[in-house]
């Protein structure tokens, strides 16, 4: 069993999406940052970062890893799938893997804070960060020309990538002229593991409309027995 430290951000639905296509059971914790639980002393115990995501694998002593990449890759050993055994093959998933490590992560990421989070609108910075974005997925788009995959087959790579590329409206920048790039977001998209996926867990404000519902359904429950009662 697996358990899962996450929240609805793109590294989080990395992992979600690969226990899903992996079949791997796991059990879901879901913090909030939006009041800082992985901030928590006994989070900080297993990742020391204070970031989102980080497992417990139980069937290996409790073994426990975080960084989104580390655990792709560890999930990806310990089954045997979405990374190749061959040396070269390996190579390439791994090296696409570091591309939204160090890349697509960080470069939309910036893109997010500057379009969207910031208090005041500074040109230079949003044109630096959705350029950047852009030409990133302009090498996308040219190495999935009559590609299906990243590499040979689905990979951790695939995941990875995609968990951020498909929230590129949220960095200010379409993707209507990467028609190759398109085709495989739309294509990993059919795939029900990675919709099961993003939706594990559900964003905040989800999980308040979800419990609000909830508790309102079982005010009108009980409101229903206490008339019955009378």
């Amino acid at each position: 069993m697996i358990e899962l430290y996450t929240a609805a951000t793109p590294n989080g639905h990395k992992i979600s999406i690969a226990l899903e296509e992996l079949g791997l059971a796991y059990n879901v914790h879901h913090l909030s940052l939006s009041k800082n639980e992985q901030k928590e002393p006994e989070y900080l115990k297993l990742n020391p970062n204070g970031r989102i995501p980080t497992i417990i694998d139980r069937d290996n002593d409790d073994f426990v890893v975080f960084e989104s990449g580390a655990i792709l890759i560890y999930l990806a050993e310990k089954t045997g799938k979405l990374l190749s055994s061959d040396p070269k093959e390996r190579s390439r998933e791994i090296q696409w893997l570091m591309f939204q490590m160090g890349g697509i992560g960080p470069m939309m990421g910036q893109a997010n804070v500057w379009f969207r989070y910031w208090d005041e609108t500074y040109q230079p910075a949003i044109d630096r960060y959705q350029n950047e974005v852009k030409r990133l997925f302009g090498v996308m788009d040219g190495h999935l020309n009559g590609r299906e995959y990243l590499a040979k087959e689905l990979s951790i790579a695939d995941i990875a990538n995609w968990a951020w590329v498909r929230i590129y409206d949220w960095s200010g920048v379409p993707i209507d002229d990467f028609r190759h790039l398109s085709a495989w977001l739309d294509r990993l998209d059919q795939r029900p593991a990675f919709q099961k996926g993003i939706k594990t867990p559900p964003s905040e404000y989800e999980q308040k409309a979800k419990e609000d519902m909830l508790a309102t359904l079982n005010k009108d429950m009980q409101e229903g027995v206490d008339f019955m009662n009378k």
